[in-house]
């Protein structure tokens, strides 16, 4: 779908640009951007191709996510695809997150897992995509599986219906290495591109037999071996942090992790 099928902007006006089938948006001193879609999910496969800036680009997020924080302030869900900006040499990190019912009210509980990507997300565009249904949630880059999150328990699992947003804001305070670099406004605007959108799936107000959409040629779900393998691969060389394996972290509140 081209950019005003499906969207509509939610803040920042002027800092976003539309043409017929994608958008731009930036962040200066004054103001970053963000769009939202027209309708809320409860499941489907939404996707994004997008072109980072390059340079500096510390304390930056530019993220392509799934939210219901307007609808339940301070007890919502959400599922994050984030590109985490960083100093000159070094590569944007891809941070995926998970949130349920409750990232904001006192106890946020992310469960990250972040890629360092096998390209450079500057140079071209590059599809990054979210697939999610009743049993699980599966993050994508070029078709490629790279994240599966599955649902082991109603508590660990988002099941409200949830928009999609796309944003660029200033996150200087733990975007890039926990904070240790700011934004950094002398090289603004710092830009976002995205185009080749892709939200299809069951509408919040679809009839219950709308089927969820499944990531692989098994109509139940689940990844075929050649994507699981893929998953593999991408994890093994190319994920630099999981919140499971985080010995800091207070596993009670993530019991995902033992099961």
């Amino acid at each position: 779908m081209n950019f005003y099928q499906g969207f509509r902007n939610l803040w920042g006006p002027g800092h976003q640009s539309v043409d017929n089938n994608g958008i731009t948006i930036w962040l200066d001193k004054i103001s970053g951007s963000g769009f939202k879609s027209v309708k809320p999910f409860r499941s489907g496969y939404f996707g994004a191709s997008m072109k980072l800036q390059r340079g500096y680009t510390a304390g930056t997020n530019t993220a392509f996510y799934l939210s219901n924080n307007e609808a339940h302030p301070g007890y919502h869900d959400e599922v994050d695809i984030e590109f985490l900006g960083a100093t000159f040499g070094k590569p944007y990190t891809l941070q995926t997150n998970v949130y349920v019912r409750g990232s904001g009210d006192g106890r946020i509980i992310g469960r990250e897992m972040k890629f360092h990507l096998w390209f450079d997300p500057t140079q071209d565009f590059h599809h990054y995509a979210i697939l999610w249904s009743p049993k699980e949630i599966i993050f994508f880059v070029d078709d490629v599986p790279i994240r599966r999150y599955q649902r082991k328990s109603f508590e660990t699992f988002p099941l409200r219906p949830m928009w999609v947003y796309g944003s660029i804001w200033d996150a200087s305070s733990w975007a890039t290495e926990d904070g240790k670099y700011k934004t950094d406004y002398r090289y603004q605007p710092f830009v976002g591109k995205f185009t080749n959108f892709k939200a299809s799936g069951c509408s919040a107000f679809a009839p219950p037999r709308c089927h969820p959409v499944s990531a692989s040629p098994f109509r139940s779900g689940g990844l075929s071996g050649q994507q699981y393998r893929a998953m593999q691969w991408v994890q093994s060389h190319y994920m630099i942090y999981d919140y499971c394996r985080d010995y800091k972290r207070d596993h009670s509140l993530t019991p995902e992790c033992r099961l």
